[in-house]
């Protein structure tokens, strides 16, 4: 089939999409929608950004050769700086298809569609969708701090009463515990959807994937054989420690792993922090809070009773002797 059909194809399918369809380019995760379609070109916007992208025709072809180039399947890694937008519209031709894991765009008669199409106005939530409260541990836990912050002043902690700083510090250890556990368990998600050197931005911030090293020595006596048999005496490393070690090495010529356990992971970390958004969401919530009125309002009263009532309970410093004194008088 000849690029030209290709091309016609790709925008019957493109003008089909839904007037707020959003798009996300394959490696970066930034969201851009079509806005318009036209006989050479495709024009794009991307979220946040009132400036038109023309992705031209020649431009789809050059791609489109070079999967042909790679038998079928094209490594995302070597699309060139601004042309991840090019790969996720290709991909809605119906026989191009992205993998997310894999990190390859391939021609396939059997394509199941492009991953990198959602159907929604926009990323951001919804103020007016019921919200539900989710079964999490340290929902609860961030509910009873919120609270507890709001009761105390903790810009002068020194002034504190020893009740409040015990119940502040207990649930602070609650809240970083819980949020550790669910982050391990999105950072295990995300290690199959990001790409090295590929930050990702949400809208709060941004990560990237990244590796760790870690290294130990092995065991004393096959350290000390190691450079015993490289001419290094085993009077100069009899306490085996790293530094000695790392002096050891640089003179000889065993490597790294004859002496080390070596292991690498690969983590996510945190690339940036938006402050701003975070303040104007947060400030955007107070107000919505402080707006509240009616029958929402009195319910909002009675579930800051319920959860004071709640906290009290969970919360509440009592001494051995008067829990033993009213255990005693029941």
């Amino acid at each position: 089939m000849t690029f030209n059909s290709t091309w016609h194809n790709l925008l019957e399918n493109i003008e089909e999409l839904p007037a707020d369809a959003i798009l996300v380019t394959p490696l970066s995760r930034k969201a851009f929608r079509v806005t318009d379609v036209q006989e050479h070109r495709v024009l794009i916007q991307y979220r946040d950004d009132d400036e038109t992208i023309p992705l031209q025709k020649d431009q789809f072809e050059t791609l489109y050769e070079r999967i042909n180039d790679s038998r079928g399947t094209f490594d995302l890694d070597r699309l060139p700086p601004d042309a991840e937008p090019y790969a996720t519209v290709l991909s809605l031709h119906p026989r191009f298809e992205i993998d997310d894991r894999e990190g390859t765009l391939t021609e396939s008669d059997q394509s199941t569609g492009s991953p990198l199409v959602e159907a929604q106005s926009d990323g951001s939530e919804d103020d007016d969708v019921e919200r539900e409260e989710p079964d999490i541990d340290v929902y609860a836990d961030a509910l009873l701090l919120i609270d507890a912050l709001e009761r105390h002043d903790v810009t002068h902690i020194e002034g504190a009463e020893t009740p409040a700083l015990v119940n502040l510090y207990t649930l602070l250890s609650d809240v970083q515990r819980n949020a550790n556990d669910l982050r391990k368990n999105i950072r295990s998600v995300l290690l199959d959807r990001l790409h090295h050197d590929q930050p990702v931005s949400g809208q709060f911030g941004s990560v990237q994937r990244t590796t760790r090293r870690n290294r130990s020595l092995k065991d004393d006596e096959l350290v000390l054989n190691a450079f015993e048999s490289a001419g290094i005496e085993r009077d100069r490393l009899t306490a085996v420690d790293s530094s000695k070690v790392d002096e050891a090495l640089e003179v000889t010529e065993l490597s790294e792993s004859d002496v080390y356990e070596v292991e690498t992971s690969e983590y996510v970390r945190k690339a940036d922090v938006d402050e701003e958004e975070k303040e104007g969401r947060l400030q955007g919530l107070k107000d919505q809070l402080a707006a509240t009125e009616g029958e929402e309002a009195d319910e909002l009263r009675e579930e800051i009773e319920e959860l004071e009532d709640r906290i009290a309970e969970l919360t509440e410093f009592q001494s051995g002797r008067s829990f033993h004194k009213s255990s005693s008088g029941g």
